[in-house]
């Protein structure tokens, strides 16, 4: 036996006597091929054959240049997948070996030693296999063959006798994005997703934990630990719960054994903004004999949230009420953070989540045409405080339902609630991602020349899944107190006056309605979570687009291609005109897209949370790309925070002051989301674009604890004598804990009356600088290959603002609006 077989028997071995009972195959050495050929090349599992290609040079990088293109034919090939490892006679011995794949994309064959073990057909299921009749003592070979999805889908598709919407994805289980979507490439891949391993057990096996919270109080929180075990013969055993141990008998088979457990005095998981959000360790083990079999750990936050749904005067309420106080959401829309999902990282991850923090939010919506995410994206909102909106992975289009799809849809479900559940990030099940809305707005049934027959079978299938199948396999899988359920967001589309008036809302009169960013100000719904505006990446972003040297250019078709809305730059140049210079310069261009993209989301935000509480929520499109794109995102592909990230979180402050113009007066509204009063004093000041204060305002104040409301109301009659295109509004509130400041213009970005402003910027360290200015500095852009704490921010004349930068900088550029108005 060589030196390295040797070691590797000694290893296993060792795993067997140390109790563990996971064995990773991820690491082994793997290889594909297009079924078609007969060469084997090399492969990284958890991966996609898309980037094995690339590793491989078979197909260039799809997200450089026009690469998208070339990539085409990948989805219609069939891939086969392979790799061989060493079972050792210990591990044989075992009583149950599995075979686990956390993940397979799609439509597979699962080979072990030359025997078909399972056929799979979803994207988001977990699949289980009782291997060790199939192996060997020695090398044992391991195949999974992937059939092309587009083509079993088309396959699928010929079974209906009408034709559904962006066919044939609709009949897969599969993310939806990757079949191309108005901000993502089409990049239909395969291949073994997330890890694969084998699973030893013996005597019985915990298949899952569940923890209910039973009742929550300062003083305790009751639970109830639900634990599915299988045990391969009936006995005495013991559960221990953090090694509070109890007796318990299993018969032969599945049990489901629930014990109590109390926490004393609990410290409550508190959403960002209030608090702390604690989180608990509970270890669940089973022995036997004093022998321990088998453990999980489980990390928990003990919280109530509730979905408020009350009739009022304008209709109907909708907002989550977190542990007894209402809670306003100020959030965002995720989607997958690449097209390729292997190559998401834990660091990135985390980075993500924490930049949703840092911008004072408190609620995430995983949007129905991705993936459920991995665990580190759910554990870093439990660790962040981030409270997730959980879509199921449904979005735009008609599905079928027959017998086969509900089976199948079911232990989607199941594998998904027993992954997730335990997660106190978690806040509600969403059916899906705008079906109802694609039923009843898009016109789809007149387009496909539906028959009545057909328009009936549709909404039926509609129910059937959304109102029968999720909900009841919550009922059945989610403990009680992770129950919330929503059937599609939005619950009614935008244009039907009920959309403002009760349910979510998916808000879309601007941009795809080519409404005016002012209409924000009346079309403000109970619960805003979807509506957005696009932006240029960052000019490092725009820049990775490219292999060679970036020719960046509007007119070039790599960052054409980079646009995958067919109206995207007429959209952006109409609204671009309508509030700004527009550039000729492209370093301009990108800028002010980005400030364009800011300015619309301001707007927005601002109404939502001043119309508080009639609106409780606003979740904007989008936080994240999956690729170097123009999209709605706040932060690009390679995590650079674009001018909408600054001001979101600006936007997202927790005492913040809000002004509304009205036709003969402007509204002072102050906001509190702490759960604290704030005393204080309000000063509001007319100030010149050099300094000069010309009209003063100051009075004391009170800022009740999660409120908001208007505050002071300034005639329009006081400003009469000003130039108010050379003027801002200052307002300030210096309050006991919360302070917020507002800097409030009379007219649109292009109309002011700007000066040349000289800013300087002194050299505190080789990682913080001291930005200043003479006369008022509109937007202020520091550029630089670093991250900034602040950018894209306006600076008076007489003050300074200090910013940190993440990494050390020989030369800082900097821009500001009156650069691109004096071109």
């Amino acid at each position: 036996m060589n030196k390295i077989l040797l070691f590797s028997s000694f290893f296993i071995q060792f795993l067997v006597n140390a109790q563990i009972k996971e064995r990773s195959l991820s690491s082994q050495d793997w290889q594909f091929k297009n079924t078609k050929d007969s060469k084997w090349l090399s492969a990284k599992v958890p991966g996609t054959v898309h980037l094995d290609l690339m590793n491989n040079n078979v197909i260039p990088d799809p997200y450089k240049d026009e690469n998208e293109k070339k990539a085409q034919w990948v989805e219609n090939e069939d891939w086969d997948y392979q790799t061989q490892f060493i079972v050792s006679d210990a591990e044989l011995k075992n009583q149950h070996i599995d075979l686990v794949f956390d993940g397979l994309d799609t439509f597979a064959e699962i080979y072990l030693n030359g025997k078909l073990l399972k056929k799979t057909d979803n994207m988001f299921r977990t699949w289980a296999i009782p291997a060790k009749s199939y192996l060997k003592q020695g090398e044992n070979r391991l195949q999974v063959k992937f059939r092309s999805a587009v083509r079993v889908g088309k396959e699928l598709a010929q079974k209906i006798p009408f034709t559904l919407p962006e066919s044939p994805r609709s009949f897969v289980r599969k993310a939806q994005y990757q079949f191309g979507w108005d901000w993502g490439p089409r990049l239909v891949t395969a291949g073994i997703w997330k890890d694969v391993s084998l699973r030893f057990w013996n005597e019985a096996q915990l298949e899952t934990v569940k923890i209910e919270q039973v009742r929550l109080t300062p003083q305790k929180a009751d639970l109830s630990v639900h634990a599915e075990i299988f045990a391969q013969n009936a006995g005495k055993y013991t559960l221990s719960i953090n090694n509070q141990i109890q007796d318990i008998a299993l018969k032969s088979g599945i049990n489901i054994i629930s014990l109590p457990y109390q926490i004393r005095n609990p410290k409550f998981w508190q959403p960002n903004g209030w608090g702390q959000p604690t989180l608990y360790d509970i270890k669940i083990t089973l022995q036997k004999d004093s022998k321990i079999i088998t453990e999980k750990k489980e990390r928990i936050g003990l919280r109530i949230i509730e979905l408020i749904q009350e009739k009022d005067a304008k209709g109907k309420s909708f907002y989550f009420k977190v542990n007894g106080q209402p809670m306003f959401a100020k959030g965002t829309n995720w989607i997958p953070g690449d097209s390729f999902s292997p190559r998401m990282t834990k660091e990135r991850y985390q980075k993500l989540i924490r930049d949703c923090k840092e911008a004072h939010m408190n609620m995430i919506r995983v949007w129905g045409g991705g993936i459920y995410e991995d665990d580190e994206f759910y554990k870093a909102c439990d660790e962040n405080g981030i409270l997730v909106w959980q879509d199921f992975m449904f979005a735009g289009s008609f599905y079928p339902a027959d017998e086969n799809f509900r089976e199948n849809l079911e232990a989607e479900v199941k594998d998904q609630i027993e992954r997730l559940q335990n997660h106190p990030s978690l806040a509600i099940w969403c059916g899906n991602n705008e079906i109802n809305e694609a039923i009843v707005n898009w016109g789809y049934q007149k387009q496909l020349s539906y028959s009545k027959e057909d328009s009936v079978q549709v909404w039926k299938d509609y129910k059937t899944i959304f109102h029968e199948v999720i909900p009841d396999a919550i009922k059945k899988y989610a403990t009680a107190d992770k129950q919330i359920y929503w059937p599609s967001s939005p619950s009614i589309g935008w244009g039907h006056k009920e959309s403002l008036t009760e349910g979510d809302s998916h808000y879309w009169g601007v941009w795809w309605g080519e409404q005016p960013f002012e209409i924000f100000n009346e079309k403000v719904p109970r619960f805003a979570s979807e509506y957005g505006f696009q932006g240029m990446p960052t000019l490092e972003t725009t820049k990775s687009m490219f292999s060679g040297k970036p020719d960046l250019s509007l007119q070039n078709g790599t960052i054409k291609a980079h646009e995958k809305h067919s109206r995207g730059w007429e959209i952006i140049n109409n609204y671009m005109k309508r509030d700004y210079v527009v550039p000729e310069d492209f370093v301009k261009y990108n800028y002010i897209s980005q400030l364009l993209q800011a300015r619309g989301m301001q707007i927005a935000i601002e109404a939502h949370r001043r119309a508080r509480p009639y609106n409780m929520g606003t979740l904007y499109w989008q936080l994240n790309d999956c690729w170097p794109v123009v999209s709605w995102s706040s932060i690009d592909y390679l995590g650079n925070w674009k001018a909408l990230h600054y001001q979101v979180k600006r936007s997202f402050e927790e005492v913040a002051i809000l002004v509304e113009e009205k036709e003969k007066a402007y509204d002072i509204y102050l906001l509190n989301d702490a759960l604290t009063d704030f005393d204080g004093g309000l000063q509001v000041e007319l100030l010149s674009f050099e300094g000069q204060p010309l009209w003063v305002l100051d009075a004391a104040d009170h800022l009740p604890a999660n409120s908001s409301g208007k505050h002071l109301t300034i005639e329009k009659s006081e400003f009469a004598e000003f130039d108010l295109s050379r003027s801002v509004l200052r307002l300030a509130f210096n309050g006991s804990a919360g302070k917020a400041e507002k800097l409030f213009y009379f007219s649109r970005p292009k109309d002011l009356k700007l000066s040349r402003p000289a800013i300087q910027i002194k050299k505190i360290s080789t990682t913080e600088i001291e930005i200043s200015t003479d006369v008022l500095a509109r937007d202020v852009y520091l550029i630089g290959n670093t991250h900034f704490s602040d950018n894209f921010f306006d600076l008076l004349p007489n003050t300074s603002k200090r910013i940190i930068l993440s990494e050390p900088l020989e030369r800082i550029e900097v821009m500001s609006l009156w650069d691109t108005m004096n071109e």
